[in-house]
Parts: C-alpha cells; sequence; structure tokens
C-alpha cells in the first residue's frame, strides 16, 4: 500500500479577560488576562485538534466536544486532544509535522515557544523537530491588535 498524506488546517479565537488563565499549547503563561471559553480556551490546542479533525475529514471540535455540553466546562484542552488522537490511531493516520501560528498584540509569546513546543510535542508524541510555534501581530489593526483576544492557526500532515 502506497504511503498517503493528509493535509488539514485548523482556526481558533478567544477574547482575553483578567481573572482567567491563559494557556497555550497546554503550558499556562504568566499573565494578567487569559482566554475566555468553555474550556481552558486554549487556541493551540484548539487549532490543532481543528487541523487534524479537518485531515481526517471528521468536523470541528464544536461538534465534537459542543460548549453546549456541561462535561467539557472548563476542560483542560489536552484532554480534548487525547480524544482527538485517539480517533487518528483508530484511522491508522500519524502526524508527520504540525506548524502553528498564533496571532497576538499581547502578551509577548516569543519567551514561551520553547515551553509551548516541548507540552505540544509531549501530548502529540513527536520530535521536537516536527512541532513548530510562532507568532505575528497585526500590527494593531483589528480587535486582535488592540490587544481583546488571541487566535491560533494549524496545519499538520498526516501520513498512513
Amino acid at each position: 500500500m502506497a504511503i498517503q498524506f493528509r493535509i488539514g488546517h485548523g482556526f481558533d479565537v478567544h477574547r482575553l479577560r483578567r481573572g482567567r488563565k491563559l494557556v497555550l499549547g497546554g503550558v499556562e503563561i504568566p499573565s494578567a488576562i487569559g482566554l475566555l471559553g468553555h474550556s481552558d480556551a486554549d487556541v493551540v490546542l484548539h487549532a490543532v485538534i481543528n487541523a487534524l479533525l479537518g485531515a481526517m475529514a471528521e468536523g470541528d471540535i464544536g461538534t465534537h466536544f459542543p460548549d453546549s455540553d456541561p462535561r467539557y466546562k472548563g476542560i483542560a484542552s489536552a484532554k480534548l486532544l487525547a480524544q482527538v488522537l485517539a480517533l487518528m490511531r483508530r484511522k491508522d493516520l500519524k502526524i508527520v509535522n504540525v506548524d502553528v501560528t498564533l496571532v497576538a498584540q499581547r502578551p509577548k509569546l516569543s519567551p514561551h515557544y520553547p515551553a509551548m513546543r516541548k507540552s505540544l510535542a509531549g501530548l502529540l508524541k513527536l520530535a521536537i523537530g516536527a512541532v513548530s510555534i510562532k507568532a505575528a501581530t497585526t500590527e494593531k489593526l483589528g480587535w486582535l491588535g488592540k490587544g481583546q483576544g488571541i487566535a491560533g492557526t494549524a496545519v499538520v500532515l498526516l501520513s498512513r
């Protein structure tokens, strides 16, 4: 059987709020503000989940883990990711690499890239060299540029 490749793209965005923890890529980032959401609102893991589901043609995070379901209230996104990875294994697929881009005006994220990459590599059971995390600003344009939220995009390559 020839190797089959599948590409998935994911996106997620959440508002920033005082009094919430800021969790990105499974890492708690020291910050006076955090992301508002039904779960821990980890936009990195949510974007990766959406990318994985997209590569498998299995819908999106909201279909699998609706915010109307109390089971997911305050849940760590790593637990959601584990369920998606189990689905991926049942389909006999493996991750080749993942590339994440965060869009945020604040806080400064580059000092946290190594911890986020290490965490994500561990969650995905990948070598750290197969995980990329980077960020960009919107040059203060729009609500992301005004520091009101953080968005994340992810691209994954799967193989069978």
